[in-house]
């Protein structure tokens, strides 16, 4: 028997039928891969000669679950839907013996749950993340893990999303067997014929008997619950995940799978699927630049040079390292590299000694960090990035001599947060070699990268960054020059809202809690405290002397910081802090918005909830619409990413631009005219965004234009 359709590939082995899943990239349950699989599964029970089945994927794994290009579309409702083929594969009577390897995931590992027995590669990850995409596993996933796995294990996989490895899923009953260096297939199909020499039965997840009785099943359930409303608060998804596992401690498997369907439509039609789906695209897209062809020739990246071992320096440096890429640090003096060469240590010993990181592993990191006191020492580097003082005066310095120093060719970048780039690259004879590249703090944790193209920088040097992006696990957006490029530059609407929302009546604390309420993990004030209150008032101090006349923020971080209150690191900033890390509101605070109000004539008022939040978001998203007017930015989808990535904005919403989306286009632009109407210009709906809103149209419209 063989298969004509290239998607799903047939062959027999003696009394084995095996059935490879042919879809690459990762083998998706696409429309044509169902359908086939379905007929082979109809085909092979009928056929006397075949007495058990493998089913195994061709390439990198074993299947990769549902095509999310298929959701909100025809093909993902034609039958048999990936919920109706994982019961097509159950009720088959002969054994059906999944061969696993790779990222098996959501649908994939549902697959496998139907299937009988299940074989797994060492080096396999098997999960159900759905959860993360703001959906339920749908496939029968929320009802045949807890049966297999336990109730509890298989609560913690569906609400977590988190996957295990072979070795996890051998002990926790998962899978069967866990093979390492053979041929996963032909492994699989040895086990599939002992099956049929044993005359060992179908062995169904649905027929298991769910492992606590409906009591100490609901007390696990009342736990985790309490747990998520605090870590996954204004969430859906972990909650009907929730719901759907509880399901088996009452209703039967029919029963079961029943609701999980409702509370998967549910779930697939909401806002914050909609809005988990599009940041996964969104970060996909931020490689592709329109004038920048994907064949452009690359500079060679193997020796990386940093120009200050402080803060920033030496967070940039671990993130090279932990890529298994050699750096040099470059210091002013043997006393400077050494204190920036400790920190690192430091740094590293304390990851070790939270248990994720290992001696050797330490040591392997470490080993690929040198120093060195001489700016020679750039000499070689193929790429130079540049973290000293944030002075245009002294980056200007620096960069005459990496124009002497540095080899053509080489890449040299600078790290400011704020400063002109082009007036940066217009001291060396090389523009084209220069650009920005902008990493958040600290830089070996924190995921974005803004890439900073000047007006001079080489195609080719773009397109060699973000390559070299994703080798050090950063998301790269490449973003235009301007103050603040594209996400401190929206920052500062932000906090500007945040300050006359206290000034005119609000508090700290009811600003913070609304704001964390809406997704993001902290709210202005709880930011201003960790960052330094000090460094905020030095940017805004910097910024007085070279824009005169824009509006500034008020007085009050001055008057603060006067106090010497700088935040979390004093003890005392926006809030008291005894001892810790936690905000507590402070009377003296509120006695000082008090004056401040007085002081300005304002009668403070009750604020609601829903005007600080539109303040304060609604400042985010017309400031990004101005920064796509600009073109700083490329597509509205980046400017959500670098929020997403760099600033905290909630996942779930999808970043500024595809919530204002979601809100409706013209709902803020009739919001922001009321704002205009009653504080003036700055609140003036930009052009784009009042022509989007009189179109009908949203920003995820409007990027479809861009390339």
């Amino acid at each position: 028997m063989t298969n004509g359709n290239a998607a799903v590939l047939y062959r027999q082995s003696g009394a084995v039928g095996v059935i490879m899943i042919n879809n690459p990239p990762v083998n998706t349950l696409a429309k044509q891969v169902r359908l086939s699989i379905a007929e082979l599964i109809s085909l092979t029970q009928s056929d006397q000669a075949i007495k058990a089945i493998v089913i195994s994927g061709v390439g990198r794994n074993f299947c990769g679950g549902a095509d999310i290009r298929e959701f909100n579309t025809p093909d993902r409702q034609v039958r048999p839907m990936t919920r109706h083929l994982m019961n097509i594969v159950e009720d088959c009577e002969k054994p059906i013996v999944a061969a696993i390897h790779g990222p098996t995931l959501g649908g994939g590992l549902e697959l496998a749950l139907g299937c009988h027995y299940r074989i797994v590669d060492a080096g396999a990850q098997l999960g159900l993340p759905e959860v993360h995409r703001g959906v339920v596993p749908g496939a029968g996933g929320t009802q045949r893990l807890p049966r297999l796995v336990g109730f509890r294990k298989g609560l913690e996989m569906v609400t977590s999303g988190t996957p295990v490895d072979a070795a996890t899923a051998l002990e926790i009953g998962l899978v069967d067997k866990v093979v390492a260096d053979v041929d996963l297939v032909e492994a699989a199909i040895a086990y599939a014929t002992k099956l049929i020499e044993q005359r060992m039965p179908v062995r169904r997840t649905s027929d298991i008997d769910i492992d606590v009785d409906t009591v100490e099943g609901e007390v696990t359930v009342a736990g985790l619950r309490a747990a998520l409303e605090k870590s996954a608060r204004g969430m859906q998804a972990p909650f009907r995940c929730l719901e759907s596992v509880a399901n088996t401690l009452t209703m039967s498997f029919e029963d079961g799978w029943a609701r999980e369907a409702e509370i998967s439509e549910v779930a697939v039609a909401s806002d914050e699927s909609r809005s988990l789906v599009h940041a996964f695209f969104a970060e996909r897209q931020t490689s592709k630049i329109p004038d920048i062809p994907a064949d452009t020739t690359r500079r060679g990246i193997e020796k990386v040079a940093i120009l200050g071992a402080g803060t920033m320096g030496g967070g940039i440096a671990m993130a090279f390292a932990n890529a298994g890429m050699h750096v040099t640090v470059i210091e002013s003096s043997q006393e400077n590299l050494g204190r920036g060469l400790s920190r690192i240590e430091e740094n590293y010993d304390a990851t070790r000694k939270r248990g994720r990181l290992s001696d050797a592993e330490m040591a392997d990191r470490i080993s690929c960090i040198h120093g060195a006191v001489e700016m020679s020492a750039v000499a070689e580097a193929d790429l130079v990035i540049e973290a000293v003082f944030e002075e245009m005066d002294v980056k200007k310095t620096v960069f005459a001599e990496l124009d002497r120093l540095a080899k053509s060719g080489a890449i040299l970048a600078t790290n400011t947060s704020t400063l002109d780039v082009d007036e940066i690259a217009a001291v060396t004879k090389r523009p084209e070699d220069v650009l920005g590249l902008h990493f958040f703090s600290p830089a070996n944790v924190m995921t974005l990268l803004e890439i900073v193209r000047a007006e001079k920088t080489s195609p080719d040097v773009i397109a060699t960054v973000l390559d070299l992006c994703k080798k050090i696990g950063k998301t790269g957006v490449v973003v235009g020059v301007c103050d603040g490029f594209v996400g401190n530059r929206m920052l500062a609407p932000y906090f500007r809202q945040a300050d006359f929302l206290v000034e005119e009546g609000a508090l700290p604390q009811d600003v913070d809690r609304v704001i964390e309420e809406f997704g993001f993990r902290m709210g202005p004030f709880r930011v201003y405290d960790l960052a330094g209150l000090d460094i905020s008032w030095a940017i805004e101090k910097r910024r007085a002397k070279t824009r005169p006349t824009e509006e500034r923020f008020s007085p009050l971080l001055e008057r603060i910081c006067a106090l010497g209150r700088h935040g979390q690191k004093t003890g005392a900033g926006w809030y008291a802090y005894e001892g810790g890390r936690k905000a507590i509101p402070d009377p003296i605070i509120e006695t000082m918005l008090a004056d401040r109000s007085a002081e300005m004539g304002i009668n403070r008022r009750d604020i609601s909830d829903e005007e600080i939040l539109q303040r304060c978001v609604y400042s985010l998203i017309n400031e990004g619409s101005r920064i796509l007017e600009e073109d700083l930015a490329i597509r509205s989808s980046d400017v959500d990413v670098i929020w997403l990535h760099g600033y905290g904005f909630p996942r779930w919403r999808g970043g500024p631009m595809f919530y204002a989306d979601t809100v409706g286009l013209s709902e803020v632009v009739a919001t922001l005219d009321r704002f205009h109407a009653e504080w003036g210009d700055k609140w003036a709906p930009t052009a784009l965004l009042r022509e989007l809103a009189e179109a009908g149209s949203t920003f995820k419209e409007w990027d479809k234009t861009r390339g």
